[in-house]
């Protein structure tokens, strides 16, 4: 079974320069879906079938060449899963279990308060 490597774009990336990418880099049309919103400032989303590291490598390529935003790598799923829904969720229960970064949290250190030690 394949896997499926999902990218996010900006809305101002150029989609058929992208599918023309991958197909230079030996993906066929097959091998790719791109999902267009209908806004046309909205971001889109493209899943390419890869099926060993040298091909997620040469997507991941593709997919910096033409700025993307953030990619995802999903295992044992086939073109056939890859309708835009379904990635849409996986992406968005993945998004929902990453931890972000919190810049104004402030940890305190301990101080010479209450602790378990007994003195006389």
């Amino acid at each position: 079974m394949s896997n499926i490597l999902a990218g996010l774009f900006e809305h101002h990336s150029d989609y058929k320069k992208l599918e023309a990418d991958l197909e230079n880099s030996g993906f066929d049309n097959s091998d790719y879906i791109v999902y267009l919103n209908d806004g046309h400032h909205s971001q889109y989303l493209v899943s390419v079938a890869v099926k060993d590291g040298n091909q997620i490598d040469n997507a991941r390529s593709v997919f910096s060449e033409n700025t993307v935003l953030k990619t995802y790598l999903f295992e044992n799923m086939g073109i056939e899963q890859a309708n835009y829904m379904n990635i849409k969720s996986f992406i968005d229960a993945r998004n929902r279990a990453d931890i972000h970064n919190c810049p104004d949290v402030k940890i305190k250190g301990s101080t010479s308060g209450m602790d378990s030690e007994v003195k006389f």
